[in-house]
């Protein structure tokens, strides 16, 4: 990579007033003390290590990397700069920005941290492609990037009382923004040093009550089964339940209907359940012992029996005519009494 960057590339004098800063600039703060440092050096050393620039459609040229020098060329009162021009795309200008950073300033975590989500961002790639690009681990990529979920005011902090990277990522594990911001400023009024300071992290979520756990149902179905079933359990034991459902994207919707009563039944529908229950108790008891059976009696003379059926014969009741009684004769009617002999 180094070979084929050296092939494209070459050094020109630059006019100092010409050359804009860049947007991939990982490094947000500079030190004044340090920026002068570094322009009495070159004042008397000359500048050691060229910048790297790209033209722009402009004319101008755009910083890839070295602002700390050219502030210091700039502070010294030199008019132009040593520059190494490149001729680089937007991705490979951001890379190179970010790598030569790294590798010739002392950024700190959050100002690599930054620069990293804005290279992967930037490459539209994961952490695990973003990683094997950049030739580190994806688990050192990832703790980096997990200290931008502190607040800017709360990177400043860290910055300025000189607490390391694990003093930021062993506050990350208390829950709130309040919690954290109180736990960087005991680590730094105290002089913890990491281990310290995770010591107090745990001492800390030891003491704030357990959230409880919430049972998290994420498919439904279970609850339109239960619904079903207990739809089938009602009408299966007489009770007439209806339901109605209407689904959508975003909810589904049951509406149950469970008689209080029991329905009507028409009069007609009574008689005939009476008489099919006298029926059956009549098959169960036999005849009740109040009611006399006639037995059949012999045909009438001269008539033909009926052929047999498969049944019992209905029972014959045979009629006799009377004979005419005469009637008592009255009182004057009667004859006389006989009279005695005398």
């Amino acid at each position: 990579m180094k070979e084929k960057l050296e092939e494209h590339a070459r050094v020109v004098l630059l006019d100092v007033e010409r050359i804009t800063p860049s947007p991939y600039q990982a490094r947000k703060t500079f030190s004044e003390k340090e920026i002068k440092k570094l322009a009495v050096s070159i004042l008397q050393n000359g500048l050691l290590q060229p910048i790297s620039v790209r033209p722009t459609v402009d004319g101008r040229w755009q910083l890839i990397a070295g602002e700390r020098r050219l502030r210091a060329c700039r502070l010294a009162g030199m008019r132009t700069i040593p520059a190494i021009v490149y001729h680089f795309e937007d991705e490979k200008t951001a890379a190179l920005s970010l790598l030569e950073n790294i590798q010739r300033e002392q950024l700190n975590p959050f100002e690599q941290a930054r620069a990293l989500r804005e290279l992967l961002d930037l490459w539209g790639c994961t952490q695990e492609a973003g990683a094997r690009r950049l030739g580190i681990a994806q688990p050192t990529l990832a703790n980096k990037l997990r200290l931008l979920t502190l607040t800017p005011a709360q990177q400043e902090f860290c910055v300025a009382q000189n607490l390391t990277e694990r003093h930021a990522r062993a506050v990350l594990r208390l829950p709130t923004e309040e919690l954290r911001s109180k736990a960087l400023k005991a680590a730094a009024q105290r002089g913890y040093t990491v281990q310290q300071t995770e010591a107090m992290v745990e001492r800390v979520l030891s003491a704030r009550p357990k959230p409880k756990r919430k049972l998290m149902v994420k498919d439904v179905r279970i609850f339109v089964n239960t619904i079903e079933h207990a739809l089938k359990v009602m009408t299966g034991s007489g009770i007439p339940a209806t339901a109605t459902r209407n689904e959508s994207d975003e909810y589904i919707e049951y509406v149950v209907r469970i008689p209080t009563r029991p329905p009507a039944r028409p009069p007609m529908q009574e008689k005939e359940d009476s008489a099919e229950g006298g029926r059956d108790e009549i098959k169960k008891n036999g005849p009740s012992s109040g009611t006399a059976r006639k037995e059949p009696g012999p045909a009438a003379q001269g008539e033909a029996a009926p052929p047999s059926q498969a049944g019992p014969e209905p029972p014959q009741v045979q009629y006799t005519q009377a004979k005419e009684v005469p009637l008592l004769p009255g009182p004057e009617e009667r004859a006389p009494a006989p009279q005695a002999e005398e």
